[in-house]
């Protein structure tokens, strides 16, 4: 039987539960796990960030969310969880990026800004008066290191992947990441790999105004949003290979 926390421990973010846990930031975990599927894919031409969409009217207009963002050219984060924690992160980030170009004439390497975030995610786990903040986020780019892929915790903890998925469904996406992943698969096998993940825990399956896929390649290092015929195209490919 489900005995609830104490509730000291349940409101308070400063106050330790007395096995060593923190109620608030652990909620905060549970909002990431209602958020939408995203699914990121690092492989030796580049990063790709793929993002389930959903109409949550019929009078939405689906082209206004955006869940994929540029955060400057060489990079891009995609969200599960609360949206308005994430705008805010995301303002920050671009200006963390923006920063760095003006004070060191480059642009700023993917790590150095995700543990930025994770840094402002942390402080707001042990002050009160303030809430953890409700969204993972997986932050892909290609600097001086090469590809990269980023997944922060709302703890502030981040971690580096090949493949990994957050949101709804992602155990169901990390096992098919496992079973089908390779370092040295195509920028395209890597979008298709990513479509055919989310295709497996959508309901009703994927098409091109229920996903939303940025790409940065090694080449040009630059963010780039696919369009919904060039994410046509990869679902047909898709299917015709069954990965």
């Amino acid at each position: 039987m489900y005995t609830p926390p104490a509730m000291g421990y349940d409101r308070a973010i400063t106050i330790f539960s007395p096995d060593g846990r923190l109620y608030q930031v652990e909620y905060a975990f549970e909002a990431v796990k209602r958020g939408w599927t995203t699914v990121g894919v690092r492989c030796r031409e580049g990063v790709v960030l793929a993002v389930e969409k959903r109409r949550v009217t019929k009078l939405q207009d689906t082209a206004s969310v955006e869940k994929v963002h540029k955060i400057d050219d060489h990079i891009a984060a995609a969200f599960a969880g609360i949206a308005s924690d994430a705008r805010v992160l995301i303002e920050i980030a671009r200006e963390y990026a923006l920063l760095n170009r003006l004070l060191y004439d480059e642009p700023i390497d993917v790590e150095v800004l995700v543990s930025k975030i994770c840094d402002i995610k942390q402080a707001y786990t042990q002050h009160g008066g303030v809430r953890p903040f409700g969204v993972a986020f997986l932050f892909g780019g290609v600097d001086r290191k090469g590809p990269q892929l980023f997944m922060t915790e709302p703890s502030g903890v981040y971690i580096g992947y090949y493949a990994y998925a957050i949101g709804g469904g992602s155990s169901t996406v990390v096992d098919i990441l496992e079973k089908k992943y390779s370092y040295d698969m195509s920028l395209d096998d890597a979008i298709i790999l990513a479509l055919y993940s989310l295709n497996a825990v959508v309901e009703g399956g994927i098409d091109s105004t229920r996903v939303e896929i940025a790409v940065i390649d090694v080449k040009t290092k630059q963010f780039k949003k696919l369009t919904t015929s060039e994410i046509d195209r990869y679902i047909e490919l898709m299917k015709m290979r069954g990965v």
